[in-house]
């Protein structure tokens, strides 16, 4: 059943400041630094999605916060620093937000736009009540994160677009038709890889037969051991079926966050776009068909092209995710957690 659309309001005198919008899942790749290239907007029009852990400034380094009070903080592995920023700030494409004025003095950034490293630049046009940090620049995804404290939830009459059914998840490809990899499963693999490595228990894990194979074996190779019996990771979901693997690759609901429920084996969510390339379209975009077009084949030409260079699951969200995992203080996850953020690069891994 759909629920309502809300407007986020000024806390302060009432405006609204955003457009009507309805919830979804924040994605895996909210926080990714990608390149130096201008990314798009974090999320569609017309919705938004919450951060529940804490963003932004004021920043305390490792060494003073200490490992107990970090580890009440949901982090358990040491960190350059930690943000003791609001959690549960809200996110919003930009083209969502009305009504606001920049605060010029925290309007930093590099070539580009705003990369939001001074805190809140964003007030209220009615009271000038600081309420939001954009972020625009090159390498972030475009977004506004609107303050918790700072604006309020207004409910509207108008219902919210119906959650999509299982069967319906949209299928993000691997590959543009550039040849680039997608950012996107850059960052929902890292994610993902950090979750296996820990449901492997230190020991070799070995992926079944198919697409998923090219993405993670590489990499869990040289995570961890290759010699001892193997778990199996496979692919499980929606059209798909059950299966006997010790881990099961499926996928997340992006509208309501929620991972879909298996009876055998431990489940590792997947962001839903890449789970369903993964188990319906190989990861790579359409082709070109010849002859008369069959009902559902999209033509593109010229043919795209193949990535030249591979695959990599995004490395600083693989150890994000690791250092906010309890099991990271075992001395197995522990050294595979210090090897990789010390200066292991991924270029390192045999390809």
């Amino acid at each position: 059943m759909a629920g309502r659309m809300v407007v986020f309001a000024c806390a302060g005198c009432g405006a609204e400041l955003t457009a009507p919008v309805s919830r979804v899942a924040l994605p895996d790749h909210a926080h990714q630094f990608y390149q130096w290239v201008l990314m798009p907007a974090l999320l569609e029009p017309g919705t938004y999605a919450v951060d529940p852990e804490p963003q932004g400034p004021p920043w305390r380094m490792w060494d003073e916060v200490g490992a107990e009070e970090a580890a009440a903080r949901g982090v358990y592995a040491p960190v350059i620093s930690l943000s003791y920023g609001p959690a549960g700030r809200v996110a919003v494409a930009p083209g969502d937000v009305r009504w606001t004025a920049p605060i010029l003095a925290r309007c930093v950034g590099y070539c580009c736009g705003h990369h939001g490293g001074e805190g809140v630049n964003l007030a209220c046009a009615g009271c000038g009540r600081a309420v939001a940090t954009r972020v625009d620049d090159c390498s972030y995804w475009q977004v506004v994160w609107l303050e918790p404290g700072a604006v309020r939830r207004v409910v509207q009459e108008e219902s919210a677009p119906v959650i999509a059914g299982w069967e319906d998840l949209p299928c993000e490809p691997a590959v543009d038709l550039a040849g680039r990899w997608n950012p996107i499963w850059e960052a929902a693999a890292g994610v993902a890889l950090a979750r296996v490595v820990v449901a492997s228990g230190g020991g070799p894990v070995r992926v079944a037969d198919g697409p998923a194979a090219r993405f993670f074996q590489p990499w869990l190779d040289f995570l961890l051991p290759r010699k001892g019996v193997a778990k199996v990771l496979g692919v499980v979901g929606p059209g798909v079926g059950e299966s006997r693997a010790d881990i099961v690759l499926v996928p997340r609901h992006p509208q309501t966050g929620r991972a879909w429920r298996v009876r055998l084996g431990t489940a590792v969510p997947l962001a839903g776009g890449v789970w369903a390339g993964l188990a319906f379209g190989d990861g790579w975009p359409p082709v070109p068909a010849s002859g008369r077009m069959p009902d559902g084949v999209l033509r593109d030409e010229p043919p795209p092209r193949p990535p030249w260079v591979r695959f990599e699951p995004d490395q600083d969200l693989f150890v994000h995710r690791l250092a906010r995992s309890p099991q990271v203080r075992e001395p197995w996850l522990r050294a595979i957690y210090d090897r990789v953020r010390e200066g292991t690069r991924w270029r390192s891994v045999d390809g």
